[in-house]
C-alpha cells in the first residue's frame, strides 16, 4: 500500500498538509488508514488550517472509503478544513457524490486546483469541481 507522496514531490505549503491516498479504499485497508491520516495531521497541527488527501491514484473505493472521509473531517482540529482531490471520472468522485459527502468537502479536478484553493484568502470557499 502506497500511502506517503513520494519523494521527490514538493513540501507542503505552509499550514497545509497533502497526503496521497492508495489505489483502493476499502474495508481491508481504510480501518488502518485513519491513524496514520490522524498521525499527519497531530504532526501538523499547530498552524495546519488545510488536509488535502489526493484520490487521483485511488481507482476503487466503497462506502468504508467514505466512512473513512467522514471520520477524518470529524476528527480534524476545529480551525482546519478537509479538502479532497479526484479524477472527475474516478470511481472516488462518483462515490462522494452518490454517498453526499461530496455536498460537505471540498472536491477539487487535480491538485493544483486544491493547493491554490488552500493558498488564497477565503480558499475553500468555492471553485471546487461540479461532478
Amino acid at each position: 500500500m502506497t500511502f506517503l507522496p513520494q519523494p521527490c514531490e514538493p513540501c507542503d505549503p505552509p499550514g497545509c498538509a497533502v497526503l496521497a491516498m492508495p489505489p483502493e479504499i476499502d474495508f481491508c485497508n481504510a480501518s488502518g488508514l485513519l491513524p496514520l491520516i490522524t498521525a499527519a495531521v497531530d504532526h501538523h497541527a499547530d498552524g495546519l488550517r488545510f488536509l488535502v488527501l489526493d484520490l487521483t491514484a485511488t481507482r476503487f473505493m466503497d462506502s468504508q472509503g467514505v466512512r473513512l472521509l467522514d471520520a477524518v473531517r470529524r476528527r480534524l482540529p476545529r480551525r482546519a478544513r478537509l479538502h479532497l482531490v479526484a479524477a472527475p471520472k474516478g470511481v472516488p468522485s462518483r462515490v462522494l457524490e452518490l454517498s453526499g459527502l461530496r455536498r460537505d468537502v471540498p472536491v477539487y479536478d487535480n491538485l493544483a486546483e486544491a493547493l491554490h484553493a488552500a493558498t488564497v484568502p477565503g480558499g475553500g470557499a468555492g471553485g471546487e469541481s461540479a461532478a
